[in-house]
């Protein structure tokens, strides 16, 4: 069961906006899927740009590469390492994705038995490791140890939405940065990421502001 092995954590002081979003959802457990490899590729993919996009483009990622799931339906594997590693990277452009995340994938290919090897290590550990790769840095590492690891302290350092989001959220300020958000979340040290979760559970949103920009697919560049 997804989640069972997180024992949870009440928060007994802090924000009234985190209290009252724990009153809502008293027991938001994190899962941890234990494999750095496949927590890797999708988020590789959502680096600068819209969590649509992404989506998108691993959707077509996997139609293309993958393979057939064992057993009865329709669902498809995520790509093997090989098949990525072996790609050469304008190969990834119709689908949408540019030539620097195309060679953190092939990375990612060629690094797959030194993931599996990272993903038994301790969560801070495995981050010394993942700052290794070339084009992994905080924001990709906060997302994966959160979904690999179910590590309650991580945070995805350096989102575009998620400063302003706890920073607004905490203080009623529009805009904030990622050292703000962090100083704001200092008093939670430990459960860190399942305090942004609560928050964003509980509806925590930053104030829009000018015209939506229009989003250009890559692959009409």
């Amino acid at each position: 069961m997804t989640g069972a092995l997180d024992p949870g954590h009440v928060f007994t002081e802090g924000h009234p906006a985190l209290l009252a979003a724990q009153r809502r959802y008293p027991d938001v457990r994190f899962g941890a899927s234990g494999t750095l490899y496949h927590e890797l590729l999708p988020t590789v993919l959502g680096q600068r740009i819209t969590a649509g996009e992404a989506t998108s483009q691993w959707h077509r990622l996997v139609r293309e590469l993958g393979r057939p799931a064992p057993g009865p339906g329709e669902l498809t594997l995520p790509p093997e390492p090989d098949d990525l590693a072996s790609r050469p990277t304008w190969w990834f452009h119709p689908l949408g994705i540019e030539g620097k995340r195309a060679a953190i994938l092939k990375e990612i290919g060629r690094r797959a038995t030194h993931l599996a090897e990272w993903s038994t290590l301790l969560p801070g550990d495995a981050a010394e490791k993942l700052a290794l790769l070339p084009g992994v840095g905080e924001w990709t590492i906060g997302c994966v140890l959160r979904t690999a690891f179910g590590n309650p302290d991580a945070v995805a350092v350096g989102d575009f939405h998620l400063k302003n989001v706890v920073v607004h959220a905490l203080t009623g300020r529009a805009r904030g940065t990622d050292k703000e958000m962090m100083d704001l979340l200092a008093p939670y040290a430990s459960q860190r990421g399942r305090a942004v979760a609560l928050l964003l559970l509980n509806g925590a949103a930053a104030p829009k502001f000018g015209p939506r920009q229009r989003v250009l697919p890559i692959q009409r560049w």
